[in-house]
Formats: structure tokens, sequence, C-alpha cells
């Protein structure tokens, strides 16, 4: 068995990939593969923290554009968050991981409220923490979350993980001749306004220096790939 490349990692997984195919909800086979997959990364000994979005059930930006109040819209969407954070530990749970949910809204009933201290504990005892509920705050997209909780907990890279294959210079979908990018510079993902984080996360990652990968988290296998420094996806790096 390979040596991971990566002691601890930071997972962001998107609302809509615990959605399949159908526009909104939770499709238990899909949580319950990707959980598989988060295991095979587990089993080889790499601590991790996972984000979870929310688009899946409500996305606040999405809200405020049909004229919701955006405060009030983003909290919705903070609570959609929660949501698919609670699937996920059950679907880890059934394969005997420990797991723990820390939000940075206090619900105490369902989760732990976000401790840095008490989330290093828990990774360093072999604990996969998910971190809900973004940072707490509108108008922070799980990005942002993404990119602060990775540097707080000292992960030593992000794992985005996507419907696609990675960074292109224009959407592959509209475009067969797109050009896949196996790595790129934070500021060029900037300048070229690539939209595979949000600008505040990149930069986040850029000025501590934080590497990001991202990838196709369909495909089999691709987590444990990555973790073990295997070249899938884009690599944004300075």
């Amino acid at each position: 068995m390979k040596t991971p490349k990566y002691k601890r990692i930071l997972l962001k997984l998107s609302g809509e990939a615990l959605a399949g195919g159908e526009e909104n909800g939770i499709q238990l086979d899909i949580i319950e593969k990707i959980a598989k997959e988060i295991k095979q990364t587990y089993d080889i000994g790499t601590e991790i923290g996972i984000v979870i979005g929310g688009g899946n059930i409500f996305r606040g930006v999405a809200g405020a554009t049909k004229g919701m109040d955006r405060t009030q819209s983003d909290y919705m969407g903070m609570l959609a968050t929660c949501i698919n954070s609670l699937a996920l530990q059950q679907a880890l749970e059934s394969l005997d991981i420990p797991t723990r949910v820390q939000t940075a809204i206090k619900m105490e009933q369902i989760a732990e409220p976000y401790i840095r201290r008490k989330a290093m504990r828990h990774l360093e005892k072999g604990r996969i923490v998910i971190f809900a509920a973004g940072i707490g705050s509108p108008y922070f997209t799980t990005d942002t979350a993404a990119s602060l909780r990775a540097m707080e907990i000292e992960a030593e890279v992000i794992l985005k993980a996507t419907k696609v294959d990675g960074i292109y210079d224009k959407d592959p979908v509209l475009y067969p001749d797109a050009k896949l990018f196996k790595d790129i510079a934070y500021i060029d993902v900037l300048r070229k306004g690539l939209k595979v984080m949000d600008s505040t996360a990149v930069s986040l990652s850029m000025d501590n220096k934080l590497p990001i990968v991202t990838f196709n988290v369909s495909k089999p296998g691709n987590i444990i790939k990555v973790v073990q420094g295997e070249e899938i996806g884009t690599l944004i790096h300075s």
C-alpha cells in the first residue's frame, strides 16, 4: 500500500455532488459511494476534515437574486450544509469510521460547536471532522470556509471535489476543444476569472501558500489517488 503524500487534508464537497444527477435533494446511493471513497483514504492513515456545500438544498445567492434578503438567505444555506453534514456523518459511521460534526452556528442537540483545539484533537485521535454552517457569517461561501478551516487545522492541501476533471480554460461542456490545466498559479486563476473557487477562497490559500487540487470525484478512486500523490486533476499553487 502506498504511503500518503498528505498526512492531513481538507476535502471540499459541493452539495450538488450529493444530489447525483438530480436537481436537488440527497441521493443515498451517491452519498454512500462518496463515503466509501473517503474510507479508502481514511484506511491509509490520512487525517481528514470535510466541508460540504448546501446547494442541493438551498443556495443563498440564488435566494437573494429572487428578492430574498441576502443575510437571511445565506443563513438558510448554512442550515442546508448542516443537513448534508449529518447525512455524510451517518454514511461514514455506517462504515465504522468515527466522525464528528462541528458547526459554526450552535446547535448542541445535533452537533458540536466549532472549536479549533477540539477539532485538532479529534483529527489526532483518528476521527473525521465535518465542518458545517460555513464560517457562521453571511456573504461568505463554503469555499471560503474550506480555505479557512484548512488553515486552522493545519491541513497540507485542499481537495476540491468537482464534477469535471479539473480546471479548463473554458467550459468543457460547451467547448470540446477546452484545454485542461495540469497545474496553474493562484494569481492566474484570479486573473482569468476561472470559477473553480470563489476569489476570497483562492486569495486566502494564496496568501498562506496552501495548495488546492481540483478533481472529478465521480471517478472511482480519485480521492485516494490524489492523496497518494498521483497527478489527478489540476493543482493550484504558487
